[in-house]
């Protein structure tokens, strides 16, 4: 606002003052009127005046700014790096509010510090969380490819496998039938019994007709997909769903080569989603579901058979990242 305005502003606001004063002279009573008690209301209107004035200033700004400016992401981006930091340790545990606030924090940077690419990342990461605003901005911008933050890529997986081999697990307790079916199955598809009791604890609690949201069905949770991918009729059928489980454990194993974490993820998440985010996903769920696949089982390599399929195109940047 130009400085004459302003002006015009603190005259307009001190008018009743002014009068005031003016009608003291007229009647020869202004000598009477102590001379401080004048100068603090006059002083006071004015400085009052100018305040109001910048304020009225500021408002179109306000007014104006993006939305962006009445959440987290503008704070953090004019201020504090430790805020930003803690939104990325947030992100990496899989909060899906985190990641679509640090993918703000990036679209709005200036020069080197603005990264659509490690938007685009986020903003996929907490839609496929379910998160609408971001789902939103994906579908109303191009976007660059997506390219994994840097501050994402410190892993807060369980420990790679040298360091999580000693750890302590948590024996699963499965019933005696489920459990004989799975010590006389398991061995036929080269996977560990107590693996494949653990995602049967994890997934269903050893419930044969559990049904998810995402229409998972049966033991071992198979989405209808992949029961037609490994010729599952019937997934409520015990059996059935467990030889549909455990092809797909071997499979995926080889796919791995043996990496139990990044096996736990994509039976959780998809070996899709695995690929795509170079290691576990950022998501909560999946967090979740491979801290708790690795407290009962551990993390350990686990055999594979080379045969049946050929490893993951991403597996060595999977394991550069570590």
């Amino acid at each position: 606002m130009p400085p004459l305005t302003i002006a015009a502003r603190a005259v307009v606001a001190c008018l009743p003052v002014l009068l005031f004063l003016a009608t003291l002279v007229l009647l020869d009573t202004f000598r009477l009127v102590r001379r401080r008690r004048v100068a603090v209301a006059l002083g006071g209107c004015v400085v009052a005046a100018l305040a109001g004035a910048a304020a009225a200033q500021d408002a179109p700004l306000a007014a104006s700014a993006p939305a962006l400016s009445e959440t987290g992401p503008a704070l953090i981006a004019r201020n504090s790096p430790q805020a930003v930091a803690q939104l990325c340790h947030m992100a990496r545990r899989g909060d899906a509010e985190s990641q679509y606030q640090l993918a703000w924090v990036f679209t709005h940077g200036k020069g080197d510090e603005r990264r659509d690419d490690w938007a685009a990342y986020l903003f996929y990461a907490a839609g496929s969380q379910g998160h609408e605003e971001a789902r939103r901005m994906l579908q109303s911008m191009t976007w660059p490819a997506a390219e994994v933050p840097a501050c994402m890529t410190r892993s807060e997986a369980p420990a790679p496998p040298a360091a999580a081999a000693a750890a302590p697990t948590v024996a699963v307790k499965a019933p005696p039938h489920i459990e004989q079916m799975v010590q006389r199955l398991a061995p036929q598809f080269r996977v560990d019994p107590k693996l494949a009791l653990t995602i049967i604890a994890v997934e269903s609690n050893f419930d044969s007709y559990a049904v998810s949201r995402s229409s998972a069905m049966g033991l071992m949770q198979l989405i209808p997909q992949t029961a037609r991918r490994f010729g599952v009729r019937n997934a409520f059928d015990a059996q059935q769903n467990l030889r549909g489980g455990l092809a797909y454990l071997r499979w995926l194993l080889a796919y791995y080569e043996g990496d139990v974490s990044l096996v736990a993820a994509a039976y959780n998440a998809g070996e899709g989603a695995v690929d795509r985010h170079r290691g576990v996903p950022p998501f909560e769920e999946t967090r979740e579901y491979v801290r708790r696949v690795t407290a009962r089982y551990g993390n350990a390599p686990h055999p594979f058979d080379a045969r049946i399929a050929s490893p993951s195109a991403q597996l060595a940047n999977i394991r550069a990242r570590r």
